[in-house]
């Protein structure tokens, strides 16, 4: 697609109806060890001044404030977790505070923060943003979500996601499978999903990676509207869970029909049981010059660390245990 005309397609979106989401409600446990070692205490990494002086969560809202005025960009936490963010929400209005009673996986965060903003914008194109990840280049990734909010726009029925060209067999990601290029006006970076791998062996891994697939940044974009449909398809349980306390949402009820809906559902994750269930809705957006890390695992962060220049003095070296020692694992950034 011409620049004309790409300019064109981003343009045609209206930023009247566009949201972000940041899902910062995990326990970040495979990071504590290191996470531990820099805070003192045994806070999620995303409450953690891991890259910088910055926690992640801050890194993640700094970033997006790019795209989306930050009175639409929400936050979904955990009450078990208030200690380590309390401060540094304390100046956000509440209302844009998501707070789950406990972390029942990252289907449950979405599906609420779904059902919320349905009653706040029926319309709305929503973005889903992890607070754990780390991008080099802010500008690159401005571009591209600008484009992935277009293309679903573009294609209402469908939830675009950020797919990531990898640079090694890597086993603890999800993988996309591309498919054909949707049409027009969509650029040709967009394609259908032909289908969604999570966690592959390394053996698939190398075939997925020699296959031309694309890891799955699950940065993930669409309408409210089709992201309950995923759900619906996928997980009709827990979706007529949450539609039972629709009535007490926004009001104060909400807190004690959360507590009680939490306590009887089960763990589960979107990736696994949403996305990997069904590829016909999703297509991916090949996001290239991102420099992009998970920093689900400490030598990620390490290796981020190396490639930025920064020395620490957190005592760590790569290829010991969990004494404090990390084996270091090669990402790309």
């Amino acid at each position: 697609m011409q620049t004309e005309g790409r300019d064109r397609f981003n343009a045609s979106v209206s930023r009247s109806h566009r949201w972000g989401l940041i899902l910062a409600g995990g326990d970040g446990k495979r990071l504590l060890p290191l996470t531990r070692r820099i805070a003192g205490d045994d806070r999620p990494k995303q409450f953690c001044a891991v890259l910088g002086d910055e926690t992640l969560l801050n890194q993640t809202q700094r970033r997006i404030s790019r795209l989306i005025q930050p009175w639409r960009t929400l936050l979904v936490l955990t009450s078990t977790h208030e200690p380590f963010y309390a401060d540094e929400v304390a100046g956000i209005a509440s209302s844009r505070l998501l707070i789950q009673p406990s972390n029942q996986g990252t289907a449950p965060a979405i599906l609420y923060s779904l059902l919320r903003l349905r009653e706040m914008d029926p319309n709305g194109v929503v973005a889903f943003f992890p607070s754990d990840h780390h991008f080099s280049d802010d500008e690159a990734f401005t571009d591209h979500i600008d484009t992935a909010y277009a293309a679903a726009a573009a294609r209402p029925e469908m939830i675009v996601l950020l797919g990531i060209p990898p640079e090694t067999p890597e086993v603890e990601y999800g993988w996309i499978e591309l498919g054909v290029p949707l049409e027009r006006p969509v650029p040709e970076s967009v394609s259908r999903v032909s289908r969604f791998w999570e966690k592959p062996s390394a053996t698939l891994a190398s075939q997925l990676m020699e296959r031309g697939c694309l890891w799955n940044s699950f940065v993930m974009v669409g309408y409210v509207q089709a992201f309950l449909n995923l759900i619906k398809h996928a997980l009709p349980g827990l979706l007529n869970a949450f539609e039972a306390i629709r009535p007490s949402l926004f009001t104060v009820h909400e807190r004690a029909a959360m507590r009680d809906l939490y306590s009887g559902i089960r763990s589960s994750n979107f990736s696994q049981d949403v996305l990997s269930m069904q590829a016909n809705g999703l297509a991916v957006l090949r996001a290239t010059g991102l420099g992009w890390s998970d920093l689900g695992e400490p030598g990620r962060v390490l290796s981020v660390l190396e490639r930025k220049g920064v020395q620490t003095e957190w005592g760590f070296t790569p290829g010991r245990g969990d004494d404090g020692m990390l084996v270091r694992k090669s990402v790309a950034v």
